[in-house]
């Protein structure tokens, strides 16, 4: 694991489906990140309003994950938070 790279990540979740789903996406993406590499630093902001309605929806649920990881996993990161119900809007960097 020596060429891992840091990377880091915020996402946002909606709440249309209530808090308890949001923590649910926050869990399935925190294992996902521990299974492929190593977290630095995992920070759950919670609720908070949005800068502007996205879908109608005027909070949602943020985390801002550091974490390193091989320079092929970031990719696979961002396909399935494209994929997945739930999520509001993510950016994943190269730090």
């Amino acid at each position: 694991m020596a060429d891992n790279r840091n990377y880091e990540a915020m996402l946002v979740f909606s709440l249309k489906n209530g808090e308890e789903s949001a923590q649910e996406l926050v869990a399935k993406f925190k294992e996902l990140v521990e299974n492929n590499g190593t977290i630095e630093k995992f920070d759950d902001w919670g609720k908070r309003r949005l800068a502007y309605p996205i879908n109608d929806e005027l909070d949602g649920h943020y985390v801002l994950i550091n974490y390193s990881a091989a320079p092929e996993f970031p990719a696979e990161f961002e396909r399935v938070l494209k994929i997945t119900d739930g999520v509001l809007r993510f950016l994943n960097l190269a730090k």
